[in-house]
């Protein structure tokens, strides 16, 4: 127990650097005439500065669906209830936690993305999913898509190329206990044809053509969507199989990263 001092606190205020992100101490804090044991009083900061980044982050969030998804249309109130739910600054990089909430995209490394919130909340809608239906997502990424997929689909089953990404997402949803979801590292051209037919599959990456092994693999009276296109002219696709028949229509235009084989080849 000892008294501490001006000096001692900014010593503290230096040194320390949490990974509930950033402490930030008020600098006219007042120690004066205050009995208290270090360890103490730095776990009660960490405590009442987490809470705050996390109030933080759930305003964040609340405002994110309120301006960025529900003001452009998506009107399905169990999206706009996951969007709001998941925590989107769980899957970034540090870097990037002070815009986590943004209206943008956001980069995860290895070239790839987080989709921008709108984007994410407008083809989830138009899959149309609730828990009685199995999806297939193609380009797991950070896992955040996911995510939002488990809140709203019995079985989720996504697919990433990238290994090092693909295993990073698997640790993030499995530390968030989601256990409807299965993950393979893979060509995500090929879908997963030990788990079809799929209610929903979804595509987070562009190819120039629809993949014919996603066709096949979408159930009857299922929905598919996925942007086709060129790297920087792409067109968000709304497929749906009726009668074993594919009945496509345009949605938005839209930019993602190119759907890639093993070997790095557009396709």
């Amino acid at each position: 127990m000892q008294y501490l001092t001006k000096l001692t606190l900014n010593l503290i205020k230096k040194s320390l650097n949490f990974t509930c992100y950033k402490l930030v101490i008020v600098e006219n804090l007042s120690m004066k005439a205050m009995k208290i044991n270090k360890i103490t009083f730095l776990v009660l900061i960490m405590h009442s500065f987490c809470n705050l980044q996390s109030q933080d982050y759930t305003a964040k969030r609340e405002k994110m669906v309120k301006k960025q998804i529900e003001a452009r249309g998506v009107s399905d109130k169990d999206v706009l209830n996951a969007m709001e739910k998941v925590e989107r600054h769980l899957f970034v990089l540090q870097e990037y936690l002070d815009r986590a909430y943004d209206d943008c995209p956001l980069p995860i490394g290895e070239g790839q993305t987080i989709s921008q919130p709108y984007i994410v909340a407008l083809m989830t809608e138009l899959l149309e999913l609730n828990k009685k239906k199995k999806v297939l997502e193609i380009g797991t990424g950070s896992g955040y898509q996911a995510a939002i997929l488990a809140e709203l689909a019995g079985e989720v089953y996504t697919i990433e190329l990238i290994d090092t990404l693909g295993k990073k997402a698997g640790k993030i949803l499995d530390k968030l206990s989601y256990s409807n979801i299965h993950i393979k590292i893979g060509d995500g051209y090929q879908g997963w044809p030990e788990n079809a037919p799929f209610d929903g599959i979804i595509v987070t990456c562009s190819p120039t053509k629809v993949p014919e092994p996603l066709k096949e693999q979408l159930a009857e009276g299922g929905i598919m969507v996925i942007p086709i296109g060129e790297h920087y002219v792409q067109e968000l696709a709304v497929i749906t199989k009726k009668e074993g028949k594919l009945i496509q229509r345009g949605v938005t235009g839209v930019r993602f990263v190119p759907m890639k084989d093993e070997k790095g080849n557009k396709y």
